[in-house]
């Protein structure tokens, strides 16, 4: 069983292993690299296009997103700074809770595709759904996916883009109910995602019926979606 989880624009500074990405293991590193070769190939002026920033932190983010084999690394689960990330607290967690989430978790990115919790990676910026990013990762996330009984989907919209839906597969949304419409929790949702991941974790979550155990801030689990009413 596999949860899968978005990655979050905030990114850490941190460095803590003393090890260059150059020197992991990291399973898709020719995929990665595939990647950094489509950066070489931006001219310098759509630049700010593609990292949503002014020229000169564009070029400064283009530049690390190239020099990632030679960046020093801390774990992926350490390196985002998001939202989700603060209300699930990995560092808070006791051991064998950190331990589920290595064994359960998927965190979709467009740099690297698919990391555990655990996976070093370096400093980087790149969004999922910029350079067509999802067509490049979807067929090698797709494949990946299938070989698992199970997988909980928890991403937005935008990476679900990024692998193809198999029956193995389970999509779970937040939603605000107000004046009988369902929409989107938004950025709320994501604290309500992060708690709900930390749930996972401490309870060792392996069936969806448990799901129904976990409420947060109004949200409650209804047999498909985590749902609020909004009066």
């Amino acid at each position: 069983m596999k949860y899968l989880i978005p990655p979050s624009e905030g990114k850490s500074k941190v460095v803590s292993k003393d090890i260059f990405f150059s020197d992991t293991d990291f399973k898709f590193v020719h995929h990665v690299n595939q990647v950094v070769r489509l950066l070489s190939l931006i001219d310098d002026e759509d630049l700010s296009s593609v990292y949503g920033t002014s020229q000169e932190k564009a070029l400064a983010l283009h530049r690390q997103n190239q020099d990632i084999f030679n960046s020093k690394c801390a774990y992926a689960i350490e390196r985002y700074t998001g939202v989700v990330y603060e209300h699930l607290s990995w560092q808070t967690l006791d051991k064998k809770s950190q331990n589920f989430l290595q064994d359960n978790i998927y965190i979709f990115s467009g740099l690297f595709g698919m990391l555990s919790p655990k996976t070093l990676i370096p400093e980087y910026k790149l969004k999922m759904n910029v350079l067509s990013l999802q067509y490049h990762w979807s067929p090698i996330l797709t494949e990946e996916l299938n070989k698992e009984d199970l997988v909980i989907d928890l991403l937005p919209q935008v990476h679900r883009k990024a692998y193809n839906k198999g029956k193995n597969v389970i999509m779970i949304d937040f939603q605000v109910i107000k004046k009988g419409k369902k929409s989107a929790a938004g950025h709320f949702g994501k604290a309500v995602k992060g708690q709900f991941i930390r749930y996972i974790a401490e309870n060792q979550i392996t069936n969806i019926d448990d799901f129904e155990g976990f409420e947060y801030q109004g949200f409650k689990w209804d047999g498909k979606a985590f749902l609020k009413e909004d009066n």
